[in-house]
């Protein structure tokens, strides 16, 4: 009995120190397999932060960092990396430092940011910099209503060209009032929006002047566009090849796609287009696009958009069948606002071809460029007199062809009237029709222009016009002009009570009733570009002085915005003590150099919303009411001389007989001609059987002077 129980004790011990010595092995190897997983993962996560430099051990469950940390911050950053991965308390910091004198110096740099609301500066910079007095530099030499230090330090020698770099940085930002100013060791990068090319051409230009010595710069400076007016497209193919000579685009996409039509109708290089302001329509790409379309089908020719005008010209050297598919597709092409005329040339005097044409072009400044076929020189001589008589200036290619239809004449003398009663367009001259394209202030312009039709060629004549109505050319609604609107904007602030906080951009006062002024002003002014400038007197620096004038007058803009009025066109800039119009050495000369004026950018206005469609009429002329003043139709202006002179005059040539033409009438003249008596071809005729020195003596008859009895049929 007893043997049996020192055996069950014996196997009972040997069973307990198996399984304790298998629970021991376990132990082992888990903490050795935690210990390696640790170590991997660890490592793996140091290499991956680029942290190669640290050395990872473990010790049970601890985590033992080692090596030497270039600085204090990747020491710290080796400790946080590695907490990621394992409990942050397992973690032992074994690591060492490097020597000040063996760690690589940081990059040094600042930016300096500047907008409306103040100067920030951000970076770093060396110990050794006085930041106190970079901040102290930027309040004292501008106006800007808050300077924000937000720079870093350390510990490290001034690098090369660094105090240069950094005291032209201060400088830009004073002459720059919406800028991004980087400053390195030796460089300065200058990201800078100026309100106008003209002041961007001047802040380049002293920038540069500035620059010194060991510092390099690059600066990138921004203006907005410029109003381009009228904005204009022409393109041409020809025997030089195909070639931009104008472009202009509204957007950088409409500038992509236009330059994209040309390249595909044979412009070999990406062209030029100006981007600017003014165009006529959101879709001006489009009908870019299309013309130049229709030109590179043609294979030669040339297309001009002037605002919403679109003219295609073609040599005679094209057919007309294909001459007229490429109008078809590009009248289909184009955007609705858009209207098109079109014209085939006829080949050389010697070899006429085809029906007779005239046409003429109007432009904005009263330009009258007139081409096409005439009868004679006599013919020609009188279509350019009338011309002279009713525009200011006048170009004129007229080629002789006898065999025009009689009364050809008279017809593009009508036309020529009829375009008289637009601000600008075109006119083409055929057989069979009259067509004329314009704009006009003038809402009942299109029967304007069929009763000036009428009373010059009678009943039959037929006409299409398209002609837009732009109210900015109405007299009878008596808009102000850009100079009429700053004249009226600057006598509002001459009168006005508004005032700043001294040497603050702050409005002191009650500004609401010189606000209510420039409202009304602005009404119909808004569509002008235009300037608000500020003026300062000579106390105080030149750029705190440059800065306040700035401010002051963004003051007035943003007052003026928040009182409701448009200012989407309108900029404010400041001029500092440069341009004073009084004595500074006297209170009252400061007073007037403290001001703030308006200036015209532009003399055309920026169309923020395209024309209305034109308004198409076409039919034949009627029968025209009696004139209430039928002297007053005349070649010509009415002269102090009572003889109306046709010609040079032959010192001995006879005087002919008075010849009245039409109804009895005080003055010579060819129209109106009613159809019953002489006709438009009649006239013409009997002015072709005169002499070349033709004078038409004119009768002024008094209430004793009986009148001439009428010829039969008058």
């Amino acid at each position: 009995m007893p043997r049996r129980r020192l055996a069950s004790s014996i196997a009972t011990l040997l069973v307990l120190s198996a399984a304790g010595g298998l629970c021991w092995l376990g132990a082992d190897r888990a903490a050795s397999y935690i210990e390696q997983q640790s170590r991997q993962d660890v490592e793996q996560a140091l290499q991956a932060s680029g942290q190669d430099w640290v050395r990872v051990a473990t010790d049970g469950l601890q985590v033992r960092l080692t090596g030497t940390a270039p600085t204090e911050i990747d020491r710290f950053r080796a400790v946080t990396q590695a907490g990621t991965v394992v409990d942050p308390s397992r973690v032992v910091d074994g690591m060492t430092l490097a020597s000040v004198a063996e760690r690589p110096p940081p990059d040094f740099k600042v930016e300096l940011l500047r907008n409306d609301q103040g100067i920030s500066l951000i970076g770093l910079v060396p110990a050794s910099t006085d930041r106190a007095r970079l901040v102290r530099s930027l309040r004292s030499d501008t106006a800007a209503p808050a300077v924000t230090d937000l720079l870093e330090t350390a510990d490290y020698a001034v690098p090369d060209n660094w105090d240069a770099a950094i005291q032209y940085g201060l400088r830009a930002a004073q002459m720059a009032p919406r800028a991004k100013i980087s400053v390195q060791p030796g460089r300065v990068t200058i990201a800078a929006l100026t309100d106008s090319r003209e002041e961007k051409g001047r802040l380049e230009a002293a920038l540069r002047k500035a620059l010194p010595a060991g510092v390099d710069l690059v600066a990138d400076i921004s203006a907005p566009r410029p109003v381009v007016a009228p904005f204009t497209l022409r393109f041409v193919i020809d025997d030089r090849g195909a070639r931009f000579e104008s472009c202009a685009a509204d957007t950088p996409e409409g500038r992509d796609r236009i330059a994209a039509a040309a390249m595909k109708a044979g412009v070999r290089d990406v062209p030029a287009c100006t981007l600017g302001l003014g165009a006529p329509s959101p879709d001006w790409a489009d009908a870019a696009a299309a013309a130049i379309d229709a030109v590179g089908a043609l294979g030669q020719g040339a297309v001009t958009l002037s605002d919403a005008d679109v003219s295609l010209t073609a040599p005679p050297t094209v057919e007309k069948a294909a001459f007229d598919s490429a109008v078809a597709a590009l009248q289909q092409s184009l955007p609705p606002v858009f209207s098109l005329q079109s014209e085939l040339e006829t080949a050389p005097d010697s070899t006429l071809q085809g029906p007779a044409e005239f046409t003429a072009t109007l432009s904005e400044t009263q330009m009258l460029d007139m081409k096409g076929r005439i009868s004679d020189d006599r013919m020609r001589e009188t279509v350019d007199s009338v011309a002279r008589a009713r525009f200011p200036a006048v170009q004129a290619d007229l080629v002789n062809d006898p065999s025009v239809p009689s009364g050809w004449t008279v017809r593009v003398i009508g036309a020529l009237e009829a375009l008289n009663t637009l601000q600008s367009g075109s006119l083409r001259v055929t057989p069979d029709l009259i067509r004329i394209t314009g704009t006009s202030g003038d809402p009942a312009a299109p029967e304007a222009a069929a009763a000036r039709l009428a009373e010059r060629l009678g009943p039959g004549a037929a006409y299409e016009f398209a002609i837009r109505y732009d109210r900015r050319l109405d007299p009878t609604l008596n808009l102000p002009d850009g100079p009429e609107c700053v004249r009226q904007l600057n006598i509002v602030m001459s009168e006005a009570e508004i005032g700043f906080e001294p040497s603050k951009a702050a409005i002191a006062g009650d500004p609401a009733p010189t606000l209510e002024r420039l409202a009304g002003i602005m009404a119909e002014c808004a569509d002008f570009r235009l300037e608000a400038g500020g003026h300062t007197d000579a106390q105080g620096s030149e750029g705190f002085n440059a800065d306040l004038s700035r401010g002051r007058a963004q003051a007035l803009v943003a007052a003026m915005a928040d009182a409701g009025i448009d200012v989407t066109n309108m900029t404010a800039r400041g001029y500092g003590e440069s341009q004073p119009i009084a004595s500074n050495e006297t209170e009252e000369g400061r007073e007037e150099n403290r001001r703030i004026e308006f200036r015209l950018l532009s003399d055309y206005p920026v169309r923020n919303a395209p024309l209305p469609p034109p308004v198409t009429l076409s039919g034949v002329t009627a029968e025209p009411a009696p004139p209430d003043h039928p002297a007053e139709d005349l070649i010509g202006p009415v002269q102090p001389d009572p003889v109306l002179m046709i010609g040079p005059v032959r010192p001995d040539a006879p005087l002919p007989q008075p010849q009245m033409f039409g109804p009895a009438m005080p003055q010579a003249s060819i129209g109106p001609v009613a159809p019953a008596t002489v006709g438009a071809s009649e006239v013409f005729q009997t002015l072709d059987e005169r002499e070349e020195n033709l004078r038409l003596p004119v009768q002024t008859p008094t209430p004793d002077t009986p009148r001439p009895s009428p010829r039969p049929g008058e």
